[in-house]
């Protein structure tokens, strides 16, 4: 029969597994099956700042998706592809990391001695505590949620909780590490990258600057290539037969890019929670030797030595949604009831009816990473563009705006870009949203291929 690949994400909020074939035509999306974790967790240590999940909760939610996948398809998988959410770090022993036991769909396995996952989103380090550390060699900037200054955080405040434990790496290079019973866990250029300490032109941690730190450089895992191979499942897991191929574990990011992107001429361009706009640099791309702050674009190893270029706004569709739910507070203080839900598609409505508006609004209320401290505003207010249509209108420019003076379209023009990809939830749900992406960006735009971190990973394969 035709190879079945399993791919994996393993989400903030969910986890979520593909199965693919590979048919004549190319890959196709068999089944799939998600599952929220609901595994947000406290942390006594680092309260209230901490933003840590519960490793047993997220390996229970991936036991319940496998198994609700159809056995015979799960026992002719030959690979498996596994993403995850990047920047966090979560430690095991490298002999107790999990128990194995039979499940009703074969054998599965379970966190054991594992400590919880601290997350991306963790806010431990203070900017006081970061400047304390030494200057990494790398294109990447240091911040609090990248797994490096976790791991000096605790280090430096609670040394004890280390000596529990001699491996660590994300929450899916654990599962990788525990389906082929790795000694020493593996991890892949993309998620070392995003850990900070690490430099990607020679491929190797900066040993040596975090050993005159004090920094358990013990723990550090291997970095590979992203589309290798880290070994082989040691069990039959769930009906996939023992011996199954397991690629290094990816980042969800790029997984997501690789799910969509086809052409090296394409942009993606996301607006769902938050908005990303992302192409594939020319071949042979090199990030600077040390990041620039104040740069509005990252770059992130991709496949084959590849580098993406980034522009990340932290105000995407969470922006409308705090509009809308402004929009309902001011109903309800004068006394109406309204749903956010019934407000939504109006005010679409009435922002289709006004295609021009001399209203201008900087939509960033969630300030901007190379920009902390720039907060919205509203400007050329006048008394006839004062409807919900003209300021829906606007604010919906006004984000695809932002978003293109990250990237500007000249940047595009000069990297090749011929058409955009249009993909997330906001896009999806307002025209208004995508009337603008049209107006402001001179390339044809294609909706409708949306990005899937979980078929991505399998696609790798």
């Amino acid at each position: 029969g035709h190879t079945c690949v399993l791919g994996i994400d393993l989400g903030t909020t969910s986890v979520k597994a593909a199965l693919v074939t590979g048919t004549e035509r190319g890959l196709a999306l068999a089944q799939s099956c998600s599952r929220e974790t609901q595994a947000h967790s406290d942390s006594p240590g680092a309260a209230p700042q901490g933003m840590e999940q519960d490793v047993q909760k997220i390996i229970r939610a991936l036991n319940e998706c496998l198994a609700a996948l159809p056995q015979q398809q799960l026992q002719q998988v030959t690979h498996i592809g596994i993403s995850g959410q990047m920047h966090g770090v979560v430690f095991w022993k490298s002999d107790k990391g999990c128990k194995w036991s039979e499940s009703g769909t074969g054998p599965a396995f379970e966190a054991d001695k594992v400590s919880h996952l601290v997350t991306w989103q963790d806010g431990r380090c203070s900017p006081t505590f970061l400047t304390s550390l030494p200057l990494p060699q790398s294109h990447v900037s240091l911040a609090t949620g990248l797994g490096c200054a976790t791991v000096f955080w605790y280090s430096k405040n609670s040394p004890d909780f280390l000596k529990a434990y001699d491996a660590a790496g994300t929450i899916q290079d654990y599962v990788v590490a525990m389906l082929c019973d790795l000694k020493k866990p593996l991890m892949s250029v993309q998620n070392a990258a995003s850990w900070g300490y690490f430099n990607c032109r020679n491929k190797s941690w900066n040993t040596d600057i975090l050993k005159k730190s004090g920094f358990p450089v013990h723990l550090l895992p291997e970095v590979g290539d992203p589309g290798s191979i880290a070994g082989r499942t040691t069990c039959a897991w769930h009906g996939i037969p023992q011996g199954a191929k397991v690629g290094i574990a990816l980042g969800d990011f790029q997984c997501s890019v690789y799910s969509c992107l086809t052409e090296r001429t394409d942009a993606v361009l996301n607006i769902s929670t938050s908005a990303q706009l992302t192409i594939s640099m020319p071949l042979g791309f090199q990030p600077p030797e040390a990041p620039d702050p104040s740069s509005t674009v990252t770059y992130f190893p991709y496949f084959n030595g590849d580098y993406l270029a980034v522009a990340a706004s932290l105000n995407g569709g969470n922006v409308l949604a705090t509009f809308v739910g402004m929009v309902a507070q001011w109903a309800q203080e004068l006394g109406f009831q309204v749903q956010e839900s019934a407000i939504y598609p109006r005010i679409i409505q009435a922002a289709l009816v006004q295609k021009h508006s001399k209203l201008s609004v900087h939509p960033t209320i969630f300030g901007e990473r190379h920009l902390p401290e720039l907060l919205a505003s509203v400007s050329s207010i006048g008394a006839s563009e004062l409807s919900l249509g003209h300021v829906t209108r606007a604010l919906c420019r006004g984000l695809v705006e932002n978003l293109c003076s990250m990237f500007p379209v000249q940047h595009l023009q000069e990297l090749g870009v011929s058409r955009i990809l249009g993909s997330g939830s906001a896009l999806a749900r307002n025209e208004v949203l995508r009337q603008e992406v049209e107006r402001i960006f001179p390339f044809p735009v294609v909706y409708g291929k949306d990005v899937d971190s979980a078929v991505g990973a399998a696609m790798v394969m």
